[in-house]
């Protein structure tokens, strides 16, 4: 038996471990449902149709409906440890036409991504709950004296470790500009005296407020009202911020850094800034201009009421955003293809197609291995995560040398190319379903 037999023969058996066990056709000579043949095995050679009685119980239209989604068969078996461990060898196999032994690649990435997906709303789902769940918990403490004192006692302890660092950094400026030899040393004393001062009043600002918590008995339910008016206060902040007035900017940036959401910090940037201002560069009449302002006005008005509903209803959007992540994950195919194809456009018997199928493979991978680390643990995912981030680039690499027989300062090279188009074109893909989702806001 011939290497390529031998290898066929071990895939069909492999497919014992995973495939679904038939039972012994007893029906010989009955008639075919759908068209009369007498049959000789399961399926009708006439027509082609399965002479089962299609009878199910539920446990096993449950195990057809998953089979049918993931085509699991023998060839899986052989296909996931070449697309981890010796992806160049999987590429050559599907690059040469040997395809019949591995699972179908575009099947294995449509299944890689729809994992990935539900893997990433998961992860971001459970982080939210998490955040709002330990808020509320910390409200709710504050509903005992004991709770508010122990949050009192947290905050002077903060407040004091800040004024200190404040103190010895400032200490630090001071005499290291002293060491100069033209210093004034008065501008030195004043700068010092105001850095002391400020440090100095922002610990008894947070004192008095400890103090003033620890002896509210409703600091409880006044922090549980406003957790459960978060959302909708920090809307409203974003729906008042002002971009288009230079004087405004300051406080509008300030008023940023104040949303919060179930205690947690929500950074908030407006879409198309760099579009300001080209109102002013055209020379127009000012009835052009006018419209052009009120065109201005409307768009950015449009842009914050899409922010505001994604600050008030973050699960809205997390499921607009994902009802579209699949549409525009499959663009980064052509994309990672036409990569492929660019850094190999010397070699000519490969085709685009063999450049798709390459990325195929490349992006079920990395959807993969990301769906893995999104349903780990947390004390685990730090770890995992540097791994992942190490394996993808020596991935791509094992492919090119392997599929392409690329030299290895070739591969190196080409690595670095593809690598980076792919991780700027999933950024640009990724902001853009972010800007995308809120216009549907």
């Amino acid at each position: 038996m011939t290497g390529p037999e031998l290898e066929a023969a071990t895939a069909d058996s492999a497919g014992t471990f995973l495939a679904r066990k038939k039972k012994p056709f007893t029906h010989v000579g009955e008639p075919c449902k759908n068209c009369d043949t007498p049959l000789e095995g399961w399926f009708c050679h006439s027509c082609g149709q399965n002479a089962d009685t299609h009878h199910r119980s539920i446990l096993h239209l449950i195990w057809e409906t998953i089979e049918g989604m993931f085509h699991f068969d023998g060839r899986l078996a052989t296909t996931l440890p070449l697309l981890f461990f010796k992806p160049g060898k999987l590429a050559k196999d599907l690059m040469e036409g040997r395809i019949a032994r591995h699972a179908p690649p575009f099947r294995t990435f449509l299944v890689a991504l729809l994992l990935f997906i539900f893997s990433a709303e998961h992860l971001i789902h459970n982080q939210m709950h998490e955040q709002e769940v330990q808020a509320e918990k910390q409200a709710q403490q504050l509903t005992t004296p004991a709770g508010r004192k122990a949050r009192a006692d947290e905050m002077r302890q903060s407040a004091t470790s800040d004024r200190d660092e404040r103190l010895k950094s400032a200490a630090e400026d001071r005499d290291e500009a002293l060491k100069a030899a033209d210093a004034d040393k008065a501008k030195i004393a004043v700068d010092y005296d105001a850095d002391v001062k400020k440090a100095q009043d922002l610990y008894a600002a947070t004192v008095a407020e400890a103090n003033a918590l620890q002896n509210n008995p409703n600091a409880g339910a006044e922090a549980l009202a406003k957790l459960h008016n978060s959302k909708s206060e920090a809307a409203d902040k974003v729906r008042s911020l002002e971009f288009s007035d230079p004087a405004a900017l300051e406080d509008s940036a300030n008023r940023l850094a104040e949303v919060q959401i179930a205690g947690q910090r929500v950074t908030v940037v407006k879409p198309g800034e760099a579009g300001h201002g080209s109102a002013d560069k055209a020379d127009h009449a000012p009835k052009t201009q006018t419209h052009a302002a009120d065109g201005h006005k409307a768009k950015e008005a449009g842009w914050k009421e899409g922010l505001a509903k994604a600050v008030a209803n973050p699960n809205y959007f997390i499921l607009v955003m994902f009802g579209w992540a699949h549409r525009l994950a499959v663009l980064l195919l052509p994309i990672v293809g036409l990569s492929l194809a660019l850094v190999y456009v010397n070699k000519r018997q490969y085709f685009i197609y063999d450049h798709l199928l390459v990325a195929t493979n490349l992006m079920s991978f990395s959807f993969l291995t990301w769906a893995v680390l999104f349903v780990l643990p947390q004390a685990v995912m730090g770890p995992f995560l540097v791994i992942i981030m190490l394996w993808g680039p020596i991935n791509l690499f094992q492919t090119l040398r392997g599929g392409y027989d690329s030299s290895i300062p070739g591969a190196l090279i080409k690595t670095l190319i593809v690598w980076f188009t792919t991780v700027i074109a999933f950024a640009v893909l990724l902001l853009g379903l972010m800007l995308f989702t809120l216009s549907q806001m």
